[in-house]
């Protein structure tokens, strides 16, 4: 199968691990943790579709090692950036420089990629400053699912994993309309 154009960034508690299932140790590493109803199952239909996928996400590696091998997704992951390496949180634009960069594209390759994320003011404010298209994954009531300002607002919203795959052909059917074609 070709590979997609476009290139996913996925965040990781309560996007595809659910939160409220996290056990941890004395250290605060989660040790174990169960994932948000389907998200499984969207992470390995992007990777099977042919997408890239990549973890940009707040929090210590050792935890997201445990949760996604633990849950069978580590293997699926082509990079995994996390705030405890780049030591910045989301929204700061260096996770996202990072992250492209773990991906060897620059900044001006920010257009190709989708942050898909829970927290509209981490993942979609953070994404939309680097030119990012965002998509909101808004399943739990732990975060605000109202934008507090302008920045905050995504460019989808989707309310289950389920609804990512779909929107994401879409999407890299635009990209591939718009991507500059060889001389």
């Amino acid at each position: 199968m070709p590979q997609k154009k476009l290139i996913i960034l996925l965040d990781c508690g309560d996007t595809i691990i659910d939160e409220g299932t996290e056990v941890r140790d004395a250290r605060g590493i989660v040790i174990s943790a169960n994932v948000v109803p389907g998200a499984d199952r969207m992470v390995k239909d992007l990777v099977d579709s042919g997408f890239r996928v990549a973890l940009v996400a707040d929090g210590r590696y050792a935890s997201f090692e445990n949760v996604l091998t633990q849950n069978g997704l580590f293997d699926a992951f082509e990079t995994l950036t996390c705030s405890e390496a780049v030591r910045y949180p989301k929204p700061s634009s260096r996770m996202f420089k990072a992250a492209l960069g773990s991906l060897d594209l620059g900044e001006a390759d920010a257009w190709r990629c989708v942050m898909v994320g829970n927290n509209l003011a981490r993942d979609i404010a953070g994404a939309k400053r680097m030119g990012i298209t965002t998509i909101h994954l808004a399943w739990t009531g732990r975060y605000p699912k109202e934008p507090a300002s302008t920045a905050e607002i995504a460019d989808y919203t989707i309310k289950t994993p389920t609804e990512l795959l779909p929107l994401v052909h879409q999407l890299d059917e635009q990209l591939l309309a718009r991507a500059p074609q060889p001389a």
